[in-house]
């Protein structure tokens, strides 16, 4: 393992009344006392479990009780539900909060009146991920699911590595893990200018679009925080970027990263790139293509996980794997073994000839990609999409964006915007209502209907042999999925 030849304290994690918290990568937290406030969060909770394992106290807090709290607490955390002040211990070392948690939390406010060091969750993670010789992939798509990927390569090719990933991989047993390798692979999320805090060794982009507009002003400015992720990576790095995406080709034409000894890999479909795809074939959904590097064919490659889009996320976690030393023969053997992360594209039940599905599609891109691969994996008769959109200041943003995504849904139905990170005055300029009105406008077949129950009932009374439903969103539009498989599984 990594060695930290620096203390947190001298790069700023100083806890109340003046003690130090001293460590060398993971091994010199046991017994430093850490409080996290929005611990239930899959970035936290993932970042909670590797400190627990390196025999860290940690206590913490979230307004929701569910199953990611219950495995922190049975692992050996103490996570309350709510957020009160006696939630906080004043011997804490050291408090670490989502984005989510305002200045008015009274924990926060407590907290800064002891004068406890107070870090954002990403800024924790980076002074772990900067001991290590880390992987960070971004982008506005395909995050989870690539980084995920490249752990599970990684992993069975022997290294071991740490990971950190927005989304449970059954394979890998959560969506956290600490290895005795020296590579760590983490998700790094553009919202907030997180993955500012990490500066790796192979940096990876995606894609660039428009999100998280509630935080940014416009696309330039977006596409400016990338370029500072880019420049982040270390001097002599590897950042890996989709040679096809034009908002990317304003970044890696940026003479400040040819400057020094940092290194540019390209993927992509056109054979202009220097890692690309040629002779795709698709069959029921899943894919196979030949990957050349540089002109040079290394092998045929194969997925597990449906969609095309997923191609492109392959040959993103080929070049990743190959700049981290691994043979090209060993990444496309141990390729077609990853099937994949909770919710994106999840298969949850087939009863009664009926295929119910989950994902976390949240973006109007996002939505065609995984709409599409239904279509070619499944072949419904009729797709059902539960959509529930996420954020009000998203969907007001993107709103004709959403309003064209859906034309490969038979039918959407759409409750209420899931609430998060907005203002009331948000709630005022856009609701469901409206953008199923968009959707229809564009001829395609969508409904409102108000309640998880009152969808549940719809779908039990109109779904049949056959048909594919899929509930999508990022927030927990889940829960439908959920109780329609109850009622499917009561009543076949």
């Amino acid at each position: 393992m990594v060695e930290l030849s620096v203390s947190l304290y001298q790069t700023g994690l100083k806890a109340g009344r003046g003690r130090e918290v001293v460590t060398n990568g993971f091994n010199g937290l046991a017994g430093k006392r850490f409080h996290f406030i929005g611990a239930g969060g899959i970035g936290m909770s993932g970042l909670i479990a590797q400190l627990i394992k390196h025999k860290a106290k940690v206590t913490g807090s979230d307004q929701t009780d569910g199953v990611v709290i219950e495995q922190l607490c049975r692992g050996g955390a103490d996570i309350k539900i709510g957020h009160k002040e006696h939630n906080l211990d004043p011997a804490t070392d050291a408090v670490v909060i989502s984005a989510a948690i305002r200045e008015d939390n009274p924990e926060l406010m407590l907290a800064r009146r002891l004068g406890i060091r107070i870090y954002k969750y990403a800024e924790m993670l980076g002074r772990l991920f900067n001991s290590y010789t880390g992987i960070a992939i971004s982008g506005t798509h395909g995050k989870s699911t690539s980084s995920a990927w490249l752990a599970y390569i990684l992993k069975n090719a022997g290294l071991d590595p740490n990971f950190t990933v927005g989304a449970n991989i059954p394979q890998l047993n959560g969506n956290s893990g600490i290895g005795s390798g020296k590579w760590f692979v983490a998700e790094a999320c553009e919202y907030d200018r997180s993955f500012l805090n990490l500066k790796p060794q192979i940096g990876c982009i995606l894609n660039i679009e428009q999100d998280h507009l509630d935080y940014y002003k416009d696309e330039a400015e977006i596409v400016e925080a990338f370029r500072d992720f880019a420049l982040g990576i270390k001097p002599s790095g590897i950042l890996i970027a989709n040679g096809e995406d034009k908002n990317l080709g304003r970044i890696i034409t940026d003479s400040r990263l040819r400057g020094n000894d940092k290194k540019i890999e390209t993927f992509g479909f056109a054979k202009t790139c220097d890692y690309y795809a040629d002779k795709i074939e698709e069959n029921s959904g899943l894919y196979t293509f030949d990957v050349y590097h540089n002109g040079q064919l290394l092998g045929r490659a194969s997925n597990s996980v449906p969609g095309k889009h997923n191609v492109a996320n392959a040959l993103a976690v080929i070049a990743a794997a190959s700049s981290a030393g691994i043979e090209p023969a060993t990444i496309l053997r141990l390729l077609p073994g990853f099937t994949g992360v909770e919710r994106r594209l999840m298969l949850k039940a087939q009863l009664k000839g009926i295929t119910v599905l989950d994902d976390y599609a949240h973006h109007p891109t996002e939505i065609r990609a995984s709409l599409k691969a239904i279509k070619e994996r499944f072949k419904p008769n009729r797709l059902w999409c539960v959509f529930q959109p996420h954020q009000y200041s998203r969907t007001r943003f993107l709103l004709n964006d959403f309003a064209e995504s859906f034309k490969l849904a038979d039918i959407t139905l759409m409750p209420e915007i899931y609430f998060v990170r907005d203002s009331l005055q948000s709630k005022k300029e856009v609701n469901s209502q409206v953008l199923v009105d968009k959707i229809k406008a564009n001829g395609s077949e969508a409904l409102f209907i108000d309640g998880f129950g009152a969808i549940c009932d719809y779908l039990t009374k109109h779904v049949g042999p056959g048909d594919v439903v899929v509930t999508m969103g990022a927030g927990d539009v889940w829960k439908v999925a959920d109780e329609y498989i109850q009622w499917l599984g009561k009543n076949s």
